[in-house]
């Protein structure tokens, strides 16, 4: 069985808000942004 993962686009990481606790935005394989309280995103 194939998985499916999800992309993490452009657009998804420009529009990423700061919440009270940083949290990480996934694709699926492996690579993920962190976002930060701040809104520093790296």
């Amino acid at each position: 069985m194939a998985h499916s993962t999800v992309l993490l686009t452009d657009i998804a990481c420009l529009t990423a808000k700061p919440s009270a606790r940083g949290y990480k935005l996934f694709d699926g394989d492996g690579f993920y942004l962190l976002v930060q309280p701040n809104g520093r995103k790296g």
